[in-house]
Formats: C-alpha cells, structure tokens, sequence
C-alpha cells in the first residue's frame, strides 16, 4: 500500500505542475545522467541520488513533448501521457526490484508510514528542475528573448538540483 502511494504521489506532483513545458537543452539531460551515475558510484545517499533522478525525468518529458510539438504530433492528454509514462518507466521497475519503497531506506517513518529516501529525492529534483528551467524561460523572456550569460540555459535547471544535494547531504549526515 505504501509503495503506491509513493508512486502515486510522485506521478501526482508532475501532474500538479504541468503546464506549458519549454524544452531543455541536451547539455542539461547529460549533466543530470552523469550525476546518477557519478553519485551511485561514489555511494551517495539515494536522497541525493533521486534528486538527479526527478531532474532526468523532467528533461527527458519536456524533450519529449518539444520533439512531438515539432513535429506536429498532437493528441488529447498528450503532456499527462508523457509525465505518466516517463515517471512510470523509471518508478516501476525501481518499485518491482526492492529499491523504491522499503522500509530500510527510508530517511523517517511517521505514523508507520516510510519516507523512502529515493522517492523524496525524486519528488524534490522534479520540482527543482522544473523550477529553474521555467525561471530560465521566464528571465529570457524579459530579456528581449536572450539568455543573460553563456550556458544559463544549462546552469539554471540544474543549479537547484546542485543546491539540494548540498542540503539533502547535510540533512543525511
């Protein structure tokens, strides 16, 4: 039961802020891989990990739906399809495998209810990452359509996520 919810939950949260998705550069999807990667094999907290994680997933759908836009493919729920699936392709077989969900990886139970580390982190670097790549489009957009300095298309989605690894890993020490 508890597991669902963290699904649920997770696929809830991309559902509440989808809107208007602006693309991300390519830059930004392999900075975030890299962190996955990087952060696993150096034995970072799946906290941490899962922030880069939810940044992946929130390129990878606005990579998506830019790609069927250019293409002129459209279709009723086309963004809610996108978020569902891409969250559902990642959650599932992190659900199926014992990784997402357990009680010994959770950050604190409350209630008998587990915080999994990797789902909150996920949660979190979805969020981040929509945040700043939307605040990107947002600045640009008073700046007569230019970026304010070189790679700020890059720096901005993934700066938050930088910013909550500083604080997910002091919070987990």
């Amino acid at each position: 039961m508890n597991k669902k919810f963290y699904i649920f939950s997770i696929i809830a949260a991309g559902l509440f802020f989808a809107k208007k998705i602006f693309a991300v550069c390519p830059l930004c999807a392999i900075a975030v891989g890299s962190g996955v990667g990087l952060s696993r094999w150096l034995g970072v907290d799946d906290s941490i990990t899962g922030l880069w994680v939810g940044g992946l997933i929130v390129s990878m759908i606005a990579w998506t739906i830019s790609w069927l836009d250019k293409k002129n493919f459209h279709f009723k729920g086309k963004t809610a399809i996108i978020i569902i699936g891409y969250y559902a392709i990642t959650l599932l077989p992190l659900y199926y495998y014992g990784i997402l969900g357990g009680a010994q990886n959770s950050l604190f139970s409350l209630a008998g209810f587990y915080f999994d580390k990797l789902a909150m982190g996920i949660i979190a670097g979805s969020i981040g990452f929509y945040f700043g790549a939307n605040w990107y489009y947002e600045l640009k957009e008073k700046n007569q359509g230019r970026a304010y300095f070189p790679f700020q298309k890059v720096a901005m989605p993934v700066a938050p996520l930088i910013i909550l690894s500083i604080l997910f890993y002091i919070l987990t020490k």
